[in-house]
């Protein structure tokens, strides 16, 4: 028999309950006639708070709330990609069908399609003796994506029978357990998970691994590794969404969680709009066959808001146990801590910095801790990597939501509001962001493509440091004072920015580019450089350098060499030699 209590108060999203009501901490429960969704997040024996997940208006003392038995839990099972979810895994495309456009308050859907029937490849026989996390069957879920159905993690047990393999759906039993008290379980597709709650693993594993972006800003500069953790903070406009659509586009994970919390509906419809048409590069399938979305919109209840960040990292954990490289792209954590800040206020708590609750910090903490590199306990290796955008109010960064962030992120891709102005993309700026994954990936860029890569690297920021210093003089005084070598260093530091960070997503070799050709855009640039520095040595006036045009077509790299003619990089170090040897004769 399951509880029962009836609501005393209502303020927003938190309703109170009068009473021992006998519900436990983070149940799930029913509020009212329409069945609506809440939490438990507070007890004590005279009181029980409720976060609603769907609009209260209407709602009134006396209203009956049913508990549920369990926690708020997702559905685990195939179905969960090429799918669109609310905050707490309600498909959509299914609301649509029964609600129309937008959202009725007490829409009860199944997460997934429970009439269709999978393609199940049974993976063990009777006998076998299996664990928490084994593998029991594999299922085609996409084109992209086999879908491998697991022992619940804290079930072990011998099999004592096992269907053949078929069509099934996710709730037909497809092997019996025989637990070690005897009794038997009968195992489906399906799990429920608590959303609250880390999945287990064995252990973790240090970074060692980059994430592939295809931006050269990114893999070259500040490099995240496969399991890291990312901060993309900026103002409005400076590109937050496009980096991470540029990440979930050409990364290297084999799945991606597009979270859209507390974003603009608009804005939304655009993300949803554009996925669907995205041709994955890597297979030629649509980039949906490998992608979750879950819409939060800035409309929808801040306690559903709240929980879509949870969802997301439930599902992405699921997906790592199977032994995929996950990318979540949480957009925007400032609206979720928004979020937070609301429900504090509702329920009186004392507030801290800027309104946010004093259990900011630790909530950030705990989010991000969640992602990692891990081995699971199947044996397999697999990842979560945490890409979260903030939105600080007015591109403030010692906002307390950014400054909390950085406390637990170790990558941080600072947004700069006069790049973008500029129409410098990505708006990364070289001098407010960092990563502390590089030398944890050096040995990686050494093995894999070359020794001298992150020496060229760091050689690059030396000079972008450089030119920030020299600017400031160049400011009070003018550029025509200074010396040749310095002028060759604003001019070098232009390259680099125009040529090598500078980005265009629309054009088809510059919109992604290899470590190997990122390497090769360094190599030349830093060979003209050594040669120009040569020629300024020898008393050649930066003027004469310049008429010569050569950094200009340096610059041009990056759209006049196809990814796929990397060997044309042997014709610009020719060129370079060509210049030198001009300005020599041309000056004896």
């Amino acid at each position: 028999m399951l509880n029962t209590a009836t609501i005393y108060g209502i303020n927003g999203p938190v309703i109170y309950l009068k009473g021992n009501t006998g519900f436990r901490m983070s149940e799930m429960v029913y509020v009212g006639k329409e069945k609506l969704v809440g939490e438990v997040i507070a007890l004590t024996k005279d009181m029980t708070t409720v976060q609603v997940y769907e609009e209260t208006s209407g709602l009134r003392p006396g209203e009956e709330v049913v508990a549920s038995g369990s926690a708020v839990s997702v559905t685990l099972a195939p179905g969960i990609l090429n799918n669109i979810f609310d905050g707490i895994e309600r498909p959509l495309e299914e609301i649509a069908k029964s609600g129309g456009a937008f959202i009725t308050r007490g829409v009860t859907v199944d997460s997934l399609d429970r009439e269709k029937k999978w393609e199940a490849h049974i993976t063990v026989k009777e006998g076998d003796f299996l664990r928490g996390g084994d593998i029991i069957a594999e299922v085609p879920e996409t084109r992209a994506i086999v879908h491998k159905c697991m022992v619940p993690p804290e079930v072990e047990g011998t099999v004592v029978h096992v269907v053949p393999d078929g069509a099934y759906t996710i709730d037909e039993t497809l092997i019996t357990l025989q637990l070690n008290d005897g009794t038997t379980k009968e195992l489906t597709m399906t799990q429920r998970w608590p959303i609250r709650v880390a999945r287990p693993t064995h252990h973790r594993f240090p970074a060692s691994t980059p994430l592939i972006t295809g931006q050269r800003i990114i893999d070259t500069m500040f490099p995240i590794a496969k399991g890291g953790t990312a901060a993309v903070p900026g103002g409005f406009g400076t590109g937050k969404t496009m980096t991470q659509h540029q990440i979930a586009k050409w990364s290297n994970a084999d799945i991606i969680i597009y979270i859209g919390c507390g974003e603009r509906g608009n804005e939304m419809t655009q993300v949803l709009e554009e996925f669907s048409q995205l041709v994955d590069p890597r297979s030629g399938n649509p980039l949906m066959d490998r992608t979750t979305l879950i819409a939060n919109t800035s409309n929808m209840p801040v306690a559903a808001r709240e929980a879509s960040i949870y969802t997301g990292l439930t599902l992405a954990e699921y997906y790592r146990d199977m032994g995929y490289d996950v990318a979540i792209m949480a957009d925007s954590t400032s609206r979720w801590a928004e979020a937070l800040r609301e429900l504090s206020g509702r329920l009186e708590e004392m507030p801290a910095e800027e309104g946010f609750p004093a259990y900011l910090a630790s909530r950030l903490s705990a989010f991000y801790e969640r992602a990692g590199m891990m081995h699971n306990l199947n044996g397999t290796d697999g990842s979560v990597t945490i890409i979260g955008a903030v939105s600080p109010q007015g591109g403030d960064f010692s906002e307390p939501v950014t400054q909390n962030t950085k406390r637990f992120v170790r990558c941080f891709w600072g947004l700069d509001k006069s790049l973008a102005y500029a129409r410098h993309f990505p708006a990364i700026h070289w001098l407010t962001s960092y990563s502390e994954y590089l030398g944890d990936l050096s040995p990686w860029y050494q093995d894999h493509v070359s020794p001298k890569f992150v020496d060229y690297r760091n050689r690059l920021m030396a000079l972008l440091n450089s030119e920030s210093s020299l600017l400031e003089i160049v400011k009070l005084i003018g550029s025509d004072v200074l010396p040749d070598d310095q002028k060759l260093i604003l001019e070098i530091a232009r390259v680099i920015r125009l040529g090598f960070l500078q980005q265009n997503a629309f054009h088809k070799d510059d919109t992604c580019v290899s470590l190997e050709k990122q390497f090769l855009m360094m190599d030349t640039i830093l060979y003209l450089y050594k040669q120009a520095r040569a020629l300024v040595t020898m008393g050649h006036p930066m003027s004469v350098l310049k008429s010569e045009n050569i950094f200009d077509r340096v610059i041009a790299i990056k759209y006049d060499v196809p990814n796929d003619r990397l060997e044309m990089f042997k014709q610009y170090h020719r060129d370079i030699d060509a210049f030198y040897q001009h300005v020599l004769e041309k000056n004896a």
